[in-house]
């Protein structure tokens, strides 16, 4: 008898566990897909072509909101839970519900799920959303193209729109995210990299990304993976890197699969420094000494640059921040909140009274975001809400602390300044000179003379 299996998902993690252990294999039978997280990705299919010859119909997408419904009506065995960034207490509520309902609790790990390259592959991960793994991620790969060489990034998946179309998507140019229709959460991603002049893929089915990226027609001699939202790397990495976020000590500990990220970790970066708390830095310490005693400890700063400072000091601004990290991540402040308050912001101003249409569901559903406004853009609906939102609101000036520039995608009726920010190594051991000592035990680039030279 086939076991039938249900994939708790959101667009990510659980498209790639089907691919990688159940999509050809006959003594399974995954009977749907539950959606969660993500807004308006319930009521369609993982598409038959992606599927596979056992799913010549495709599989159904429902809401995670009926699941204990669906598995008595479905019959199902095992429910595998495929997505990240949760409490250890949400994930046993959900183990409960599903062990109540007569299916067993599945999480898969590495050993089934990572796919092996023929490249050198760097993984950067975290313990949480928003930790800074980003731009630590473009940090590796302007170090690796110092070196004269050939890097292709791979980013965790954010497949929102035609599944079939998004099996592989390269993108190598500002142009390929129009071509690609790509929502604001995938161009905070992807243009960071394009603009620095390098390739990244994204998609579905993460292993003919790799080999398309692996075979890049622009070259390629190192992988970096690009993780997202917490999850654990799609693939074996000859370097494991984990950011932490120190304004959160302690989380890694705490969230599915941080913990898992920071036990397989060869460095861990402590991200923030200049801007948290001491008690919080030496947490996140004591936890490595006990957890990964044998990685590499980095500490990191994420100094900020202003585009016009003298747009906030003295002026009510409305701080418009990344969205993930203030709604899964749980942060309370970002780049924008910390230039308001380094040049002298008169008054940050509260979004909530002038929210537009789902906005207003974000809020419901993410009540401790606060005074700022998380720059939510999943479809066209969302786009044209935050951008309302944006003109409606009462302020002398609006500060755009997402990872692109959010004027680029929404039209903004009063004055405007960006605020950007890049990890910068501090002390010794240096972030540099522990990629240099990766790529010289690898056998790639410059002999250790030549690189430390």
């Amino acid at each position: 008898m086939k076991k039938r299996v249900l994939i708790m998902g959101a667009a990510g993690r659980d498209f790639h566990n089907f691919n990688t252990v159940y999509r050809d294999n006959k003594d399974y039978e995954v009977v749907a897909f539950t959606a969660a997280q993500i807004p308006d990705i319930n009521d369609r299919k993982y598409p038959a072509s992606l599927a596979g010859e056992l799913y010549p119909e495709g599989i159904p997408i429902f809401d995670e909101k009926d699941l204990e419904e669906l598995i008595v009506n479905l019959k199902v065995d095992d429910v595998a839970f495929a997505y990240s960034d949760v409490p250890y207490e949400y994930i046993m509520h959900k183990s409960a519900l599903v062990n109540t309902a007569g299916a067993n609790f599945v999480l898969l790990g590495t050993k089934d799920t990572a796919v092996k390259s023929v490249k050198p592959l760097i993984s950067v991960c975290a313990t949480r959303t928003g930790c800074g793994k980003s731009q630590t991620s473009r940090r590796l790969i302007e170090i690796l193209m110092e070196h004269h060489l050939k890097v292709v990034a791979i980013r965790h998946p954010m497949p929102y729109g035609d599944l079939a179309k998004q099996k592989v998507q390269r993108f190598a140019t500002v142009e390929d995210l129009k071509l690609h229709k790509c929502t604001i959460e995938e161009m905070e991603e992807y243009e960071p990299h394009v603009v620095r002049g390098n390739v990244i893929y994204a998609g579905v089915d993460y292993e003919a990304i790799l080999r398309a990226a692996e075979n890049d027609p622009d070259g390629c001699d190192v992988v970096v993976w690009d993780g997202g939202n917490n999850d654990f790397s799609f693939y074996q990495s000859d370097l494991y890197i984990t950011v932490t976020d120190p304004h959160r000590a302690g989380h890694g500990m705490k969230y599915y699969p941080g913990e898992v990220n920071l036990r397989m970790s060869d460095a861990v970066i402590i991200n923030k420094i200049d801007t948290a708390k001491p008690k919080g830095v030496a947490k996140i310490r004591k936890i490595l000494s006990e957890v990964v005693p044998t990685a590499t400890v980095i500490d990191a700063a994420s100094p900020i640059s202003v585009e016009d400072a003298g747009l906030i000091r003295d002026k009510k601004v409305l701080v418009v921040e990344d969205g993930p990290t203030l709604t899964h991540g749980g942060m309370k402040i970002g780049a924008g909140s910390v230039a308001a308050k380094k040049f002298g912001a008169a008054k940050i101003i509260d979004p909530r009274p002038f929210l537009v249409g789902k906005l207003k569901e974000t809020f419901d559903i993410y009540p401790n975001i606060g005074t700022i406004l998380p720059a939510m853009g999943y479809g066209e609906q969302q786009l044209k809400d935050l951008e309302a939102t944006i003109n409606a609101c009462d302020c002398d000036t609006v500060i755009i602390g997402t990872p692109i520039d959010l004027r680029r995608v929404v039209n903004i009726n009063k004055p405007s300044t960006r605020v950007s920010y890049d990890l910068q190594s501090i002390g010794k051991p240096n972030f540099e000179d522990f990629v240099k000592e990766f790529l010289v035990k690898k056998g790639i680039g410059n002999s250790m003379e030549e690189m430390f030279s």
